[in-house]
C-alpha cells in the first residue's frame, strides 16, 4: 500500500478529503473527550452532567450516520456492521 493511498483510502470511503475527514475525526474526538471529562465528573458528583454522556453519543452516532447517509449513492445501504461493530452492539 502506498503512502499516499494510506491517507487518502479511508476518507474517500466515507466521500471526504484527508483533510475533511482530519476535521470531522478532529471534532469528534474533541466532543468525545469533552464527554469524558464530563462522565468522571459525574462519577463523582452523580447530581452533575447526568445526561451528557448518553446525549453526546447519540448526538455523535446520529451526525455520523446521517452525514454518511448523505454522501451514498441513492439505494446503496449502510454497512452498519462497520460503523457500529455487532461485538459492540452485543455489549451495550
Amino acid at each position: 500500500m502506498s503512502v499516499h493511498r494510506l491517507f487518502t483510502h479511508h476518507p474517500r470511503s466515507v466521500g471526504e478529503s484527508y483533510l475533511q475527514h482530519q476535521r470531522h475525526a478532529f471534532a469528534f474526538g474533541a466532543t468525545m473527550i469533552f464527554a469524558g471529562l464530563a462522565c468522571i465528573l459525574h462519577g463523582l458528583v452523580p447530581v452533575l452532567f447526568v445526561t451528557t454522556g448518553s446525549r453526546t453519543v447519540s448526538r455523535l452516532y446520529d451526525r455520523m450516520v446521517t452525514s454518511r447517509s448523505r454522501l451514498r449513492p441513492s439505494g446503496a445501504s449502510v454497512d452498519k456492521e462497520r460503523i457500529w461493530p455487532q461485538s459492540v452492539r452485543k455489549a451495550s
